[in-house]
């Protein structure tokens, strides 16, 4: 059993009110659904970011290279790197000499892609670490001086709030060297309902998906939610750039957690707050690079503009 799963749920479903860490949506069952989710037509996140870097491939590239013996690509929340993709391939065919450096916390997901990435690119100088973020980064600035080049990807900041993304950003920071990089993906506020659409899918995947969580409570915690009888609530505030997601109780029940052990109470229309995904202006963006001490050294969008690669430099 995954104890800081089992604390990280009792602590947040014994809160008011209720949530659940977006993090845990990521087990087998869960990774398989986010890549059926990425292949919607309602989420444009992926398409956005594929086509940003088969436009800009040798432009970043111009930006990654360094002064050092080789330069290392390290990708948090790697999954099954399909965008990523694109730039290696470019990287290998130009003989650019690079360590790629996938980091998921998912081992299945890690296993998965290190065969497949071997299938793929045989030349691929591939070291990939299933660890938390900055764990990984600490050990990569062990083992090497060169320059590490980070992708955080598929507007996956947009999971924290302002004040977790600032911390997000400043720890990051205090574990590079100057001249490291980060290229951030982050979805650009829009037309709500385009926003809106990728979080209420009509084929109902994002619902399994957020309903899924719940399911791994059952099966890893001995729990007994009836999944039936809660339904998938999104919502997007175009003031303020935050599309959230909630499950709600359809009637007043009681769900059991072996693994607490607990009863919890659920009133009729009670909501568990499942995660955010915050949209932004391009001056936020210029905002937190500066506040956690990067420069933008370029800032690179797919042809409608809902999205943007930012590439910060570590002053």
């Amino acid at each position: 059993m995954d104890k800081q799963f089992l604390e990280d749920v009792k602590m947040g479903l014994s809160s008011s009110p209720k949530f659940l860490s977006s993090k845990y949506f990521y087990d087998e069952a869960g990774d398989k659904l986010f890549q059926k989710i990425m292949e919607l037509d309602e989420y444009y996140l992926t398409d956005c970011e594929f086509e940003i870097f088969t436009s800009h491939k040798a432009d970043l590239l111009e930006h990654f290279v360094s002064a050092c013996e080789l330069f290392h690509l390290i990708e948090f929340g790697a999954g099954d790197a399909f965008k990523t993709k694109v730039l290696l391939r470019y990287f290998l065919e130009q003989n650019v000499a690079f360590e790629y450096n996938p980091i998921d916390i998912s081992l299945n997901v890690i296993d998965q892609l290190t065969v497949g990435m071997n299938q793929a690119f045989p030349d691929l100088a591939l070291s990939p670490l299933n660890l938390e973020y900055f764990k990984a980064v600490e050990e990569i600035g062990r083992q090497s001086t060169c320059r590490k080049v980070i992708l955080f990807l598929g507007s996956n900041i947009g999971n924290f709030t302002e004040t977790e993304a600032d911390n997000f950003f400043l720890k990051l920071a205090a574990l590079l060297k100057k001249g490291d990089q980060l290229l951030i993906g982050f979805d650009l506020k829009k037309d709500p309902e385009v926003i809106l659409a990728a979080y209420n899918d009509r084929q109902g995947i994002t619902r399994e998906f957020n309903m899924n969580l719940l399911k791994r409570i059952n099966r890893e915690l001995d729990a007994d939610f009836n999944v039936s009888q809660f339904y998938h609530y999104p919502l997007y505030d175009p003031a303020s750039g935050s599309a959230k997601s909630y499950l709600i109780s359809r009637k007043k029940q009681q769900v059991r957690i072996g693994a607490i052990p607990a009863t919890l109470d659920f009133e009729e229309a009670e909501l568990i707050f499942m995660e955010i995904s915050q949209k932004y202006g391009l001056e936020d963006i210029e905002n937190y690079a500066s506040r956690a001490g990067f420069r933008i050294a370029a800032n690179f969008f797919d042809r409608r503009k809902y999205f943007v690669n930012s590439l910060w430099e570590l002053k």
